[in-house]
């Protein structure tokens, strides 16, 4: 896969952008002013594989909060970068509270919430000026929610001028676009290197998602973040991102991604991290851990057997994974598979490093184990989850071994 080319740009311990891994980051739903809340989830997210941490600064205490949530994240040894996300008063908490700008690594502003009319460009370079005092990168992020009124009513009053005036929707993504690239402009006339801006710029339509980046790439280089904002809750939320991301990250657009879950009442906000780590680990962008592959079962499996076994395989290696990763580099490249009758069992498992063919409704009581395309072993009885993990972690040991 090409790869766009962008500017590499530096948060805090990571680099994002030129030829660096695509980053998966998420954002925090605490009240920042809740110190101990907050580190919670920031170490939560961090734990699950987020490489870096947005979190609301909206009014002063959480500007103050700030500095203390870096505190403790550090005396727990978690580095992870912050990001402070600002709408309509960034300029005055930042100047305000100078130990906030200190803190953060990364600074998000939206042009469409910097101000309106002359005041708009008065505080959108004082913010890009504090970003430059504390040498701190920017985010300049775009939202279909909140565009510049100004930019699009122009848009399209010019638009409505054509003899051939195009639909309105064209118009808006036209816009989304002019106010991402004028606004990095603007940051670099102000003195904000290319190497300090990130541009994102976000719909929650997956087609003009799409549209819209692919313009960003052809007209820029900057470093782009993606994400369809507002993608919803659970099945709906996976399926358009991925169907958003998979498009963009196939043509070699985007170097950090987020999904932006609606989570369900009382859950983890850790789901949408997993998400972004199993679509770039299915386009083959990046590893995270073992990936199974196991059939959905049908009338030849005997479905209660296979279906735990799978489940039993797939929770042994989520156990596992925090030392395997220590003890064992590269283990998030094996393949495993899990299959459940002899129609694709034996292929599937030649095809993995690791794989099984459990015994469908009339095969005989027997499931072949297959390393590296070769069979090893054949289980019978109780025993077969505990036997094959045990197969599993061997080979692990063998293979990965530093």
């Amino acid at each position: 896969m090409h790869r766009h080319k962008t500017h590499e740009v530096k948060v805090g311990n990571i680099l994002i952008g030129g030829n660096q891994p695509i980053i998966v980051q998420s954002m925090t739903n605490t009240d920042t002013a809740d110190i101990e809340s907050t580190v919670k989830q920031v170490i939560e997210l961090s734990d699950a594989g987020s490489e870096i941490v947005r979190l609301t600064v909206n009014n002063k205490e959480a500007a103050k909060a700030i500095p203390y949530i870096k505190e403790e994240l550090i005396k727990k040894e978690v580095h992870t970068p912050l990001v402070g996300c600002f709408h309509y008063n960034g300029h005055k908490l930042l100047t305000d509270e100078p130990a906030c700008a200190e803190a953060l690594d990364k600074l998000r502003i939206n042009p469409g919430n910097v101000g309106f009319g002359e005041k708009r460009d008065t505080q959108f370079e004082r913010f890009i000026e504090i970003a430059i005092e504390h040498d701190t990168p920017v985010r300049i992020g775009v939202n279909w929610g909140s565009l510049d009124q100004d930019l699009s009513a122009k848009l399209m009053d010019d638009n409505s001028k054509l003899s051939q005036p195009l639909p309105s929707q064209e118009v808006m993504i036209e816009a989304l676009i002019q106010s991402a690239l004028q606004s990095a402009t603007n940051a670099e006339k102000i003195g904000l290197s290319k190497n300090q801006i990130i541009v994102s710029c976000k719909t929650s339509n997956v087609n003009h998602l799409v549209k819209v980046y692919s313009e960003l790439a052809k007209r820029s280089n900057y470093a782009l973040h993606l994400g369809l904002t507002e993608a919803g809750m659970g099945v709906k939320g996976i399926t358009s991102s991925a169907a958003a991301l998979a498009i963009l990250l196939n043509q070699g657009i985007g170097d950090t991604i987020r999904v932006s879950l609606t989570p369900e009442p009382g859950a983890s906000r850790t789901a949408e991290v997993k998400v972004c780590q199993e679509i770039l680990q299915s386009l083959d962008i990046r590893s995270f851990k073992p990936q199974v592959t196991s059939c959905p079962g049908c009338g030849r499996t005997t479905s209660q057997f296979f279906l735990k076994l799978a489940k039993e395989i797939d929770d042994y290696i989520k156990d596992q994974m925090p030392n395997w990763k220590e003890n064992y580099p590269g283990v998030e490249n094996l393949k495993i598979a899990v299959m459940g009758c002899i129609v694709n069992g034996p292929g599937e498992s030649k095809h993995a490093d690791i794989g099984i063919s459990l015994p469908g409704t009339g095969e005989s009581p027997a499931a072949p184990v297959f390393i590296d395309g070769e069979k090893t072993h054949t289980l019978r009885g109780e025993n077969i989850p505990q036997e094959f993990q045990k197969i599993v972690s061997d080979y692990i040991k063998t293979r990965f071994s530093s």
